[in-house]
């Protein structure tokens, strides 16, 4: 799950997300699903906004992919907060 800056433009949140399919298929990981959220309000304020804009990638892929995806969303100025979540098999 990505949030992304509320004051970024339509251009910028899909050049976001687009980064994100692109870092996965580079690594040889197909996304399994791409669920854009679109703007909403967050329980609480991050650097005096109270909103963002949300969108949430599904994908398998090995811890490799999961540092080069962690770095590159460190480093994106429009990307507020992003969390990365392991699913264990049941």
């Amino acid at each position: 799950m990505v949030l992304v800056d509320p004051d970024a433009d339509e251009a910028a949140y899909g050049q976001t997300v687009d980064r994100v399919t692109q870092i996965l298929s580079e690594s040889g990981v197909e996304p399994s699903a791409v669920d854009r959220w679109g703007r909403r309000k967050l329980a609480y304020e991050i650097d005096k906004k109270g909103e963002g804009q949300y969108f949430v990638v599904a994908f398998q892929a090995e811890s490799p992919v999961l540092a080069e995806l962690d770095r590159a969303l460190s480093f994106a100025d429009e990307v507020m907060r992003f969390k990365i979540v392991r699913l264990d098999a049941a």
